[in-house]
This record gives structure tokens, C-alpha cells and sequence, in this order.
């Protein structure tokens, strides 16, 4: 699979949205398995304190002796901080809770911004020949965040189906812009994915209708459903993939997973 935007090297994407409980954790873990499961080499860059994403991908809180914190503030090499799952071609960056304090650390670091950029680009990462790199940003516009929208390609935002959704889209929308003035011209929009979605109520259906006015074809065709096997796979460790494969909610993340390389795919032909 070769990369569009970099020739050589996985594209990187951060899974961003400042509100909490929008479903992105869950995005990146079920898109990164999707991606897996279509062939892809997938690296998770759980960059949330909660490490809830390391978590979802059964990582036990025990077997992550190095993770993203020491990635970005302990000088260690890439590699060393890189864990296979139990998913082919997924691998993870676990995050514990100490990453809660980096924020005020990265403060006084000079190129604080870009120290996750220049982590994901070390040569010993071109050894893993990875595709994808999903980042899971926390639900806040901090610097662990900027890091996030520096190092990467393009920003997948998702959005859940209620009140109020595309306010907190639109202050996302200005941080975007402010990292491509001050640290990355490159950064784009990868796209806006619907999550919790109820095709039978009508406030989904306008938030779908308001989406697609206001941001046309940035909003992903698929659309994630309220889906029960969704909820429950993180307490089984595992992705909704693995869970209930022919659960609904699996099915969606596939369609995303072929929507997205079809994008990519399109975007590298021309």
C-alpha cells in the first residue's frame, strides 16, 4: 500500500475532538483494526492520560513499562516503546497517566510542539513498514493535542449526533488553522465522521442534515450507529471487530476503513 501525501512512510492521522464522550477512542481503535483487517499496518498512538485506547486494544495496565510520555520526554527510541496486540498488523504506543503531566513539562521543552513529530519520523520506525499512524488525541486542546496536529498528515474529527455538535467542531476547525500558520502548512482536514448515530431520531438526522450543509464533503458517507457490541467490546479488551464481527457496528467501521483508502487511493492517482 503506498502512501499518498509522503510517498514513503505512513500517513499519519490524529483523531481529534476537544468534547469528551464523541466516540474517538472508540474511532481509532475500530478504524485502526479495520484498517488491519483490509491489510494495512497500523500503529495506535494512544495519546489520552485515560489510556483508554491501550486499554480497548488489551493492553494490560501492567505491561506498559514505556509508553507515550516517555516517547515524547524521555529521549527513548521509537521501538522500544511500540507493542504488538493480538490483532495482525496492529501495533500500539501505550499511554498511562502520567502522561497527565506532561503538558505542564512539554511548557518549559524547547520545540515543544514538535516532539512528537520528530518521534514518529525516527528512522528505526521505517523497519515496522507501517501504513497507517492513528493517534488518539485527548478530549482537550492542549499541547499533548498540538503535538498530535503537528506531527500529523490530516485530522479525523468525530462527531457525535446531538445538541450542540458542530460548536465544538468549529473551535477545532481554528486550532487547525493556527498549527498549519505557526508549525504545519500541510495539516488538513481528513474528514468528519457521524458517531452514536439513531437513524430513528430526528435530531441524528438534523445533525446529519446541518453537518453535510455546513462542511459538504469533509463528512464521511459511512455513519457510526448507536450500536450495543460497540459499548461493550472495550470491556472486553478487545475492538468490536474482534468482539462481534458481524455486529452492525463493525460492519460501519469497515465501510469507513474502505472509504478512507478509497480517498487515499483517489487522491494518490491523480
Amino acid at each position: 500500500m503506498s502512501d499518498p501525501i509522503r510517498g514513503r512512510g505512513p500517513k499519519i492521522i490524529s483523531i481529534a475532538n476537544q468534547k469528551g464522550g464523541v466516540g474517538k477512542t472508540t474511532t481509532t481503535i475500530n478504524l485502526a483494526a479495520a484498517l488491519a483487517e483490509q491489510g494495512a499496518r497500523v500503529l495506535v498512538v494512544d495519546l489520552d492520560p485515560q489510556g483508554n485506547a491501550s486499554t480497548g486494544l488489551g493492553i494490560d495496565p501492567d505491561d506498559r513499562g514505556l509508553t507515550t510520555y516517555d516517547l515524547l520526554l524521555g529521549d527513548v527510541a521509537v521501538e522500544e516503546v511500540i507493542l504488538r496486540t493480538e490483532t495482525e498488523n496492529l501495533l500500539v504506543v501505550p499511554a498511562t497517566v502520567d502522561l497527565s503531566s506532561a503538558d505542564i513539562e512539554l511548557m518549559s521543552t524547547e520545540r515543544r510542539s514538535f516532539l512528537l513529530h520528530d518521534a514518529l519520523r525516527q528512522p528505526a520506525l521505517d523497519a515496522f513498514r507501517l501504513d497507517y499512524i492513528l493517534i488518539d488525541c485527548p478530549p482537550s486542546l492542549n499541547l499533548l493535542t498540538v503535538n498530535a496536529m503537528v506531527s500529523a498528515h490530516s485530522v479525523l474529527i468525530p462527531l457525535q449526533s446531538e445538541f450542540f455538535a458542530l460548536e465544538g467542531v468549529s473551535q477545532l476547525m481554528l486550532t487547525v488553522r493556527e498549527v498549519r500558520q505557526t508549525a504545519n502548512p500541510g495539516l488538513r482536514i481528513e474528514g468528519v465522521v457521524l458517531t452514536m448515530f439513531d437513524a430513528r431520531n430526528n435530531l441524528s438526522q438534523q445533525v446529519e442534515e446541518d453537518a453535510r450543509d455546513n462542511l459538504g464533503d469533509l463528512v464521511f458517507q459511512t455513519k457510526i450507529p448507536r450500536n450495543v457490541r460497540v459499548s461493550e467490546a472495550p470491556s472486553f479488551a478487545q475492538s468490536v471487530l474482534d468482539y462481534d464481527s458481524g455486529s452492525k457496528g463493525a460492519e460501519a467501521y469497515r465501510a469507513l476503513a474502505k472509504e478512507l483508502l478509497a480517498k487515499h487511493m483517489a487522491v494518490a492517482a491523480h
